[in-house]
């Protein structure tokens, strides 16, 4: 008996060819799990950021004011530590919130001792200055100012290619390290704006052009290293460049004091006035 054996033919579904490039449906789904797996880590840490600001026991102390203290000497000593921190915890930012709580209550303290030395309007109006000045001065102000620098720096400073690689993994600067980087720039501005023009104040407030002049000067320096700072923790990223953008406002303070001087503006006369009006100047 003969047998023939025929090959069934290749069957092809109607949707598809033999050389149709895959389907993209898993990676679109990839993209979407990659996306709610970011999202969801991003809550996580900022919930479990603000979470770790009302327990003091998981708070380090000791350390954040290791930090406070390098801000005012040597402030790249405090971004590299950024590094670890991304090689251990893969993320830039801070995740303990003992820095932003101690200089919350350092200037509470500092508002407290100006209100005590020039506020002649009770109780009342001190709690009002010492709120303003931590939440609207501080936090408020960092808020905006990190949002401010987060947005450049993503939008215009980020490499094409971060180390040389076309195929690295695209990073961003974090709002969360962007406000680190604004209020470790405080620091600083903290001990120069607040401790030494408040023990000064009583000659720095006086009329005349000798006042006028140092208190400039007080401005102009503490401006000028605020803005250092600033520049030194967004130049702490490898993915940055043209970093340099965040010094010229230090160009522009260095700039203003003296002509501010030339007119005779007096920068602590002003603020003592807009705190607590006339009667602090008399």
């Amino acid at each position: 008996e003969l047998c023939i054996l025929r090959r069934a033919p290749t069957m092809v579904l109607p949707t598809t060819t033999k050389d149709a490039p895959p389907v993209p449906m898993q990676r679109n789904y990839a993209e979407r799990y990659a996306m709610y797996v970011s999202a969801a880590t991003r809550n996580a840490t900022y919930g479990h950021y603000l979470r770790r600001a009302f327990r003091w026991k998981q708070m380090d102390v000791e350390y954040s004011l290791w930090q406070f203290a390098s801000m005012c000497v040597n402030p790249k000593t405090v971004y590299r530590h950024t590094t670890y921190r991304k090689q251990t915890k893969n993320q830039w930012a801070r995740d303990d919130p003992t820095f932003v709580v101690l200089s919350a209550i350092f200037v509470a303290v500092a508002a407290l001792m100006y209100c005590a030395a020039y506020d002649a309007n009770g109780r009342g109006h001190a709690a009002r200055v010492v709120t303003r000045c931590v939440l609207g001065d501080y936090l408020g102000f960092g808020c905006a100012y990190a949002t401010i620098g987060w947005y450049l720096a993503n939008k215009y400073l980020r490499a094409k290619t971060i180390g040389g690689h076309a195929h690295a993994v695209e990073q961003k600067v974090e709002w969360l390290y962007a406000f680190d980087v604004h209020c470790n720039a405080f620091a600083p501005t903290y001990v120069l704006l607040y401790l030494v023009q408040g023990l000064a104040s009583p000659l720095l407030a006086r009329q005349g052009y000798v006042a006028a002049i140092a208190s400039c000067l007080l401005y102009a320096v503490a401006l000028v290293y605020h803005n250092y700072c600033v520049f030194v923790g967004y130049n702490a990223l490898p993915f940055l460049e043209r970093t340099e953008f965040f010094l010229y406002p230090a160009a522009v303070c260095a700039v203003a004091a003296p002509l501010a001087a030339l007119v005779a503006f007096n920068p602590t006369r002003f603020v003592l006035w807009v705190y607590f009006g006339d009667r602090a100047l008399a």
